[in-house]
């Protein structure tokens, strides 16, 4: 599974996000691959993904992807990045 993790600038906090989902994802057994980027590039590169995982905030500007975009509050709580992961594990 390829995960896009999005945050405004793409190397501040989408990269805390990738960590930990990168971290949950293997505690769940799954096999990811897990990208940053910024905003602003996200709606172009989302569709080559999975799943986009970004702040609730930058949500809306990822409308319109074929991707699902789920939300995340706290970039930093891997119990909600594992609630949201557990929706998309085989």
């Amino acid at each position: 599974m390829n995960i896009l993790c999005v945050c405004g600038n793409g190397i501040g906090t989408s990269v805390l996000l990738k960590i930990n989902t990168e971290s949950v994802a293997s505690d769940l057994g799954m096999d990811v691959t897990v990208t940053t980027s910024d905003a602003g590039s996200a709606k172009g590169t989302a569709n080559m993904s999975d799943l986009v995982l970004t702040s609730a905030e930058l949500a809306p500007e990822l409308e319109g992807t074929t991707t699902p975009v789920e939300v995340v509050a706290n970039f930093m709580d891997t119990d909600e990045i594992k609630t949201i992961l557990e929706k998309y594990s085989d």
